[in-house]
């Protein structure tokens, strides 16, 4: 299950606000190489029939079905300034290293 911090909840919901034509926040990940993720965030207007979709407090979440169980105890936060970070310990403990921002 992916968590997203109160401060990552509050930015979304305003950027949804600011670009109402696309309301689902798309969490994409990448292989950067075999020790390292690479993860964005974007709006976008529809989920995709092959998207997980996770409703988090009010916002929609979509993530594609195959990768979905990569985020399972990922916690998403937003700072100003420097923007969302990801953090997942699972991954720490098994010797991945996650982007510190998007």
């Amino acid at each position: 299950m992916l968590t997203l911090t109160r401060t990552a909840l509050e930015r979304l919901r305003t950027l949804i606000q600011e670009h109402s034509e696309n309301p689902v926040v798309r969490i994409t990940l990448r292989d950067v190489n075999t020790q390292r993720l690479s993860l964005s965030i974007t709006l976008e207007a529809t989920i995709h029939e092959d998207d997980a979709v996770e409703q988090i407090d009010g916002v929609t979440v979509a993530l594609d079905r195959a990768s979905a169980h990569r985020t399972d105890g990922m916690t998403v936060d937003y700072r100003e300034p420097g923007g969302f970070s990801f953090s997942h310990p699972p991954g720490e403990e098994l010797g991945l290293i996650m982007p510190s921002r998007n």
